[in-house]
């Protein structure tokens, strides 16, 4: 019997595009369902009733959340193509130890930039940001991808939040490559592999997303 695989996301989910990725990769198809996350539908509510979030992977059945648990599932399920996570068990704690760092570092340290009024606010804000991309410039060196010479789980987690550079940068008022090159140097290679490329969202529509929350939260 064929997998069923369906996939509750939002279009500029940093973490539903890490799940994107990771299906493209290995080839799985599956049914995509946009969800709204202003108004949560009953399947998401259900299927993800502890942190009411996208993205929701539901394999035969069984829903399956938070997106680097996702790609690891996907990773152990369909072990057969593309491994993401390495098999040295040292290795593999490390990539799981950075991608943990991206999620606890990078996305509330983008968050505090794009929701920051001017002045100190801001100022700290972007400090903090950078100060987060250097750390992850030290751990990349002078390697291609994270993992070394190929694509893996850390720039899989990573790579998503490219989308949302451009949005960040205009409300931040800097400009990323001038003081982290390394970090765009690496987005533009991941850039080169296709299932990248069609995944991540235009950068233009998420600054206009970015410019509605803004609103919403008074903001602007």
């Amino acid at each position: 019997m064929a997998d069923e695989v369906v996939l509750l996301d939002f279009w500029a989910s940093m973490f539903g595009m890490r799940v994107r990725i990771a299906l493209a990769e290995k080839g799985i198809k599956y049914e995509y369902k946009e969800q709204d996350v202003f108004n949560k539908g009953p399947q998401l509510l259900e299927t993800n009733p502890i942190h009411k979030k996208v993205p929701v992977l539901i394999h035969n059945g069984k829903p399956v959340c938070e997106s680097l648990i996702i790609v690891q599932y996907i990773d152990e399920v369909w072990k057969d193509k593309s491994p993401l996570l390495p098999s040295d068990p040292y290795q593999r704690a490390h990539a799981k130890f950075w991608a943990d760092f991206v999620d606890k570092k990078v996305y509330e340290a983008s968050k505090r930039v794009w929701t920051s009024t001017k002045g100190e606010e801001r100022e700290a804000a972007k400090k903090d940001y950078f100060e987060t991309f250097k750390i992850l410039e030290g751990e990349l060196g002078d390697k291609p991808y994270f993992g070394g010479e190929t694509f893996g789980f850390v720039d899989l987690s990573l790579i998503p939040f490219y989308s949302w550079f451009y949005a960040i940068e205009t409300f931040g008022e800097f400009n990323l490559e001038a003081e982290c090159p390394k970090i765009i140097a690496w987005a533009k290679r991941c850039l080169h592999k296709e299932m990248v490329a069609k995944t991540l969202q235009d950068e233009k529509k998420v600054y206009e997303l970015v410019g509605q929350l803004r609103k919403l939260q008074g903001l602007e």
